[in-house]
């Protein structure tokens, strides 16, 4: 355990190994901000987190409430110090019984991290429990005031960091988890790579350069993402800039992508898709086109390239899992893998080959 952490209980309930619980999944896989202790969800009460999620048991334990949570961190020889909001609802809405566990936590003296835009720290009743027992209320996902934004300047063109975009086919499909196996894979090989958060869950996970698109008045969206890549560059002048995706950019709900295409102006696309998935998540009715054209439209909207295909498994039966890859290569004739299953060393590869040849 990282001693310089915060101690963690991240909140889950009814959503773990959900798409609403993707924000927990990333907590649970990976973070540098917080020591993860145990994740509240009283439907999978008493399983390993790591095993429910991926198949690997990682010692987070799963528990039914603030109180065991809390309890555990106890067992463990520590204190509790921040309850995570990991839930990602439809609209980012914070339900009734959801606030009454916050209210728990904060009376419970546990400072309370949320990447909802329903925010809390606006809650007179939930700011007068934090004051009462000296915590605080985190907002992740409450924009900054429009005097601190910044319109597109150009300076994207300065960059001279190799850029990957991690785009995907739809809304959580895996593309921030993607991302970070790239970042780490990166660094692994002895590259300085760096990752460009622009979702709540990033930031959560410890990007240093993050920023929550969603959240953001629309004018300033492109100017925040080149903002964001130029300070990655300027502070750090990494070999490797890897740039977290949104939503996708045919997603009737979440039509993420064009501003990250226009304004980071990757180098090179790689593409998250789950082949299961015929609709778009919590949109019945709503088809997914098919890969290829998807392939085209960013290829069309970039002048870049997408030089691979990651996987989500998910619906998908782990002994089919290489012959789903094989059949989807075959088709679009890119490199395919799942990095969760396979890890990111042959993606590596794929991309340092881009990087070689841009760089002549």
């Amino acid at each position: 355990m990282n001693d310089n952490k915060n101690n963690a209980i991240v909140y889950c309930e009814g959503a773990f190994n959900t798409p609403y619980g993707k924000t927990a999944h990333g907590l649970v896989r990976f973070t540098e901000r917080y020591n993860v202790i145990a994740v509240i969800d009283s439907s999978l009460c008493g399983k390993d987190a790591g095993a429910v999620l991926d198949g690997h048991n990682n010692g987070i334990l799963i528990v039914d409430s603030v109180e065991a949570a809390i309890a555990e961190a106890r067992k463990r020889g520590s204190e509790a110090t921040h309850f995570v909001v990991g839930l990602a609802t439809d609209g980012g809405r914070l339900d009734a019984p959801a606030r009454e566990d916050v209210k728990k936590a904060l009376a419970s003296a546990l400072n309370v991290d949320c990447g909802l835009h329903d925010f809390l720290s606006e809650d007179p009743e939930l700011c007068a429990i934090a004051a009462e027992h000296g915590v605080v209320i985190r907002d992740v996902r409450k924009p900054p005031p429009n005097s601190d934004l910044h319109f597109f300047t150009g300076n994207i063109e300065k960059v001279q960091s190799f850029r990957v975009a991690v785009l995907g086919t739809d809304s959580a499909v895996g593309k921030r988890t993607t991302a970070w196996k790239i970042v780490h894979g990166f660094r692994d090989a002895g590259y300085k790579s760096e990752m460009i958060g622009t979702g709540q869950t990033a930031w959560l996970q410890g990007a240093r350069y993050s920023i929550s698109l969603d959240a953001l008045v629309n004018d300033f969206v492109a100017g925040e993402i080149e903002h964001a890549v130029w300070c990655a560059w300027d502070e750090q002048k990494p070999d490797v800039i890897v740039i977290e995706g949104q939503g996708s950019l045919m997603n009737p709900a979440y039509p993420g992508g064009f501003e990250i295409l226009a304004a980071a102006r990757p180098d090179v696309i790689v593409l998250q898709h789950a082949p299961a998935r015929e609709e778009y998540d919590g949109f019945p009715g709503y088809a997914i086109q098919p890969l290829r054209t998807q392939i085209e439209a960013l290829e069309l909207i970039s002048g870049k390239p997408v030089v691979a295909i990651t996987i989500n498994h998910e619906g998908i039966l782990l002994e089919q899992l290489h012959a789903v890859a094989k059949e989807i290569e075959q088709t679009v004739d890119l490199p395919t893998l799942d990095v969760l299953i396979d890890g990111a060393s042959r993606l590596i590869d794929v991309l340092r080959q881009h990087m070689t040849a841009r760089t002549g």
